[in-house]
């Protein structure tokens, strides 16, 4: 039996239930990350005894999935775009909004399909984008190329987030404290094509870089989607 099928047992004197479970934990992870989370400490935050929530919850990996499909709903669009470029172009900029808000979220993103209520509304809202202009392997591959470019693309902002934070370093100074180094290297004239990155290519912002990157990859699967 899933999570999602497990009934919750009743309520006992400190009121308890897994959408105050899974509140609790999403704060404590928006906080510190994934490792600020266990049984323990949301148990302490909801002033509840730790075994108490294993009558909800069974593991912390039950405890992720919930996480997730709680904000999933963030990503569900308020109406379904009637272009399936603006639909699938919409849906990828919700998932990294959503991941800029919740950047544990990133850390859960790929692997196996979400199957909570809201991460299949996700899916549902992705495949109705893509209904009758191909065949469903097709399409299926079609959603996998976007999902992939669009998680490697969110872990990369986000791990660049995070060396800022834990290096004390913005973008702009980590640049300036490489740089000695990098010229020195350059000048050697063994990497001819790293030096034309860096003195002639244009530093672009994330959000600029991601939304490049997204309309390339749709424009190559426009490429394989031909309506029957």
């Amino acid at each position: 039996m899933t999570v999602w099928d497990r009934p919750e047992p009743p309520t006992r004197p400190v009121p308890l239930d897994r959408e105050r479970i899974v509140a609790a934990a999403v704060a404590l992870a928006d906080e510190g990350g994934l490792e600020a989370v266990s049984m323990r400490k949301v148990a302490a935050r909801l002033n509840a005894g730790p075994m108490r929530l294993y009558g909800y919850i069974s593991t912390k990996e039950e405890l992720f999935d919930l996480m997730v499909d709680e904000v999933q709903a963030e990503i569900i669009p308020e109406e379904q775009p009637g272009d399936w470029r603006e639909a699938l172009h919409t849906l990828a900029h919700r998932t990294r909004q959503t991941a800029l808000r919740h950047e544990w979220l990133a850390d859960l993103l790929g692997g196996r399909p979400a199957l909570g209520p809201n991460g299949l509304a996700v899916a549902e809202a992705t495949l109705t984008a893509l209904d009758g202009l191909a065949d469903i392997d097709t399409v299926m591959r079609a959603v996998e190329t976007v999902s992939a470019y669009s998680t490697g693309a969110i872990r990369r902002e986000i791990a660049n987030l995070r060396a800022e934070r834990a290096t004390g370093l913005s973008k702009h100074d980590w640049q300036r404290a490489s740089g000695p180094y990098l010229t020195r290297m350059l000048a050697t004239g063994r990497f001819p094509a790293v030096s034309k990155l860096v003195y002639d290519g244009t530093d672009v912002d994330a959000g600029t870089s991601f939304t490049t990157g997204l309309d390339w990859v749709l424009h190559a699967v426009a490429a394989k989607l031909t309506r029957p």
